[in-house]
C-alpha cells in the first residue's frame, strides 16, 4: 500500500503553480492600461508639440509682419517729409530767382523810360536841332533851331553829355515840355535811350541761365542785351 500524504503537504505543493498563474494574470492586468495610456500620452504630447510650434510660428510670422510694415510705414513717411522739403526749397529758390531777374528788367524799363518817352512820343512836343557849342562836366550847350509847327528858336539849350552828344556837332532834338533841356530823337537817339534795358537784359540772362536754369532763355536775353547796346553804340 502506498502511504497517503498529508493535506499540508498537497497544499503546499499545489501554491506554486497557482502563484504563478496569479502573478502573471496581475502582471498582465498592471500592464494593460499602461499599454493603453502609452498612445495617448504619445498623442498629447505631439499635439502639445505641435501647438507651441504653431503659436511659436504664428507668433514670429506676426511680429515680423508688424516690424516690417512699421518700417515700411516710416521709411515712407521720411522719404515724402524729404521730398515735400526738397520741392518747396526748389519751389521758393525758382520764386526767389524769377522775382530777382523780373525787378531787374522792370529797373532797365524804368530807367529807359525817362528818356525814351520823349523821343518814341513826339506828337505835340517841340522838335528841332541843336549845335553843341560848348560842353562842361554834365551838360553841352547850344542855340536851338525849330523843325517842328509850333516851336520857337532858343539861343541856347541844354542836353545831357554823353558819347551820343560831341562838341561842335548838330543833332535833331526833342525838347522837354516846360524846361530848355533837349533829348537827341531819331534812331539813334531811339536806341541810346534804351541802353539801359540792354544792360539790364545782359544782367537777367545771368540770374535766369544759373538760378532758373533756362538756359535758353538766358542766351536770348543775354543776345538782345548785345544786340541793342551794339546798335545803340554804332548808331550814335
Amino acid at each position: 500500500m502506498i502511504p497517503a500524504m498529508p493535506a499540508t503537504a498537497a497544499s503546499s505543493h499545489r501554491r506554486p503553480g497557482h502563484s504563478r498563474r496569479s502573478s502573471a494574470k496581475s502582471s498582465a492586468r498592471g500592464t494593460a492600461p499602461a499599454k493603453g495610456t502609452e498612445p495617448g500620452a504619445a498623442t498629447g504630447s505631439g499635439k502639445g508639440s505641435d501647438s507651441a510650434k504653431s503659436t511659436g510660428k504664428g507668433t514670429a510670422k506676426s511680429t515680423g509682419k508688424s516690424a516690417g510694415k512699421g518700417s515700411a510705414r516710416g521709411a515712407a513717411k521720411s522719404s515724402a517729409r524729404g521730398s515735400a522739403s526738397e520741392t518747396a526749397l526748389r519751389l521758393g529758390r525758382l520764386m526767389a530767382m524769377g522775382a530777382v531777374a523780373v525787378l531787374i528788367l522792370l529797373a532797365g524799363v524804368w530807367g529807359s523810360w525817362g528818356s525814351a518817352q520823349h523821343v518814341m512820343l513826339t506828337k505835340g512836343r517841340e522838335q528841332g536841332t541843336v549845335e553843341v557849342t560848348r560842353c562842361g562836366e554834365d551838360t553841352c550847350a547850344g542855340p536851338y533851331t525849330p523843325l517842328s509847327a509850333g516851336s520857337t528858336a532858343r539861343a541856347r539849350v541844354e542836353i545831357e553829355k554823353s558819347v551820343a552828344v560831341r562838341r561842335g556837332g548838330v543833332y535833331t532834338v526833342v525838347i522837354k515840355p516846360n524846361s530848355d533841356e533837349v533829348i537827341r530823337s531819331g534812331p539813334a537817339g531811339i536806341l541810346y535811350a534804351w541802353v539801359p534795358l540792354g544792360g539790364a537784359l545782359l544782367l537777367a540772362s545771368v540770374v535766369v541761365a544759373g538760378g532758373l536754369g533756362r538756359v535758353r532763355v538766358g542766351w536770348a536775353l543775354a543776345g538782345s542785351g548785345v544786340a541793342l547796346l551794339t546798335a545803340a553804340f554804332l548808331t550814335v
